[in-house]
């Protein structure tokens, strides 16, 4: 008998039909810039699934204890974010004006509720329970939000990892409650202090670390400014009062304690 599975071609594997279909202005006309404006959120939101999957490739990594492969990892990651950043010179052609020609019909629409977003920031260390009420119960959202609010984080699996090379990480940070903000440590610091000074092999791997918080505030920085640029001072979509709420997450590292002990090395 012969064969009637269709062959592979670029168009059906990537599925091109349908990703073509997806972009759907609301507005009359449509507004020339809509279309811009959904393709780069698209955009986003497949690099926040990509960036899922780059996380949890790092947390396995290090539970299987091979440190050069979770470098090339975070490596990648690291790459991604600079795009994500790049990406929003392209969002900043668009002027204010432009901007409020369509901005009504996004209605309570808000980057809020991108549950993917807050998935990496529950992830790496970032959690609230007032972002898992945002979602219906019983949603994909609010499903995949909780398994990672109850999950480790990245500085959770790389305690573990320390512990496993044979550091003496204190008890109570291996069995913390996961679901609670990082604070910082001077026991964790010690430890990173005596790896900083005898151990190259674990320093280059919480240097990449150190990269990896530099370039979320870095994403961070550049969409408040995007934010200030397009509507400036004005109320959020969906509510949030905009770039005064961004603002807040500014200047707040996810390891703080990679921080604390540069003025002690």
């Amino acid at each position: 008998m012969a064969d009637t599975t269709a062959a592979v071609t670029y168009g059906n594997y990537l599925k091109i039909d349908e990703l073509l279909s997806l972009q759907q202005p609301r507005s009359e006309g449509p507004e020339h810039d809509e279309l811009l404006f959904i393709i780069i959120h698209q955009v986003y939101e497949l690099w926040f699934k990509e960036l899922l999957h780059e996380f949890d490739r790092v947390a396995h990594l290090l539970t299987a204890d091979e440190p050069h492969r979770v470098q090339h990892t975070l490596k990648r990651i690291l790459t991604i974010l600079k795009v994500m950043v790049a990406q929003l010179d392209i969002l900043e052609t668009m002027t204010p004006l432009e901007f409020l020609s369509f901005r009504a019909r996004l209605e309570a629409a808000s980057g809020f509720q991108s549950d993917q977003f807050r998935q990496v920031e529950f992830l790496l260390g970032a959690k609230s329970d007032r972002a898992l009420a945002r979602f219906p119960e019983g949603s994909r959202a609010r499903d995949a939000l909780t398994r990672r609010y109850n999950a480790r984080t990245l500085w959770d699996a790389f305690l573990h990892y320390l512990a496993g090379e044979g550091y003496r990480v204190p008890e109570a940070h291996l069995s913390r409650d996961v679901t609670t903000a990082l604070t910082s440590s001077p026991e964790i610091q010690a430890i990173l202090i005596d790896i900083y000074r005898g151990d190259p092999k674990n320093a280059e791997l919480c240097e990449r670390l150190v990269d990896l918080d530099e370039g979320i505030q870095e994403w961070r920085y550049r969409h408040v400014k995007m934010v200030e640029r397009t509507i400036g001072t004005k109320r959020g979509t969906g509510g949030s009062t905009g770039a005064a709420y961004l603002a807040t997450t500014l200047a707040k590292p996810l390891f703080p304690d990679l921080w604390e002990i540069r003025g002690h090395l």
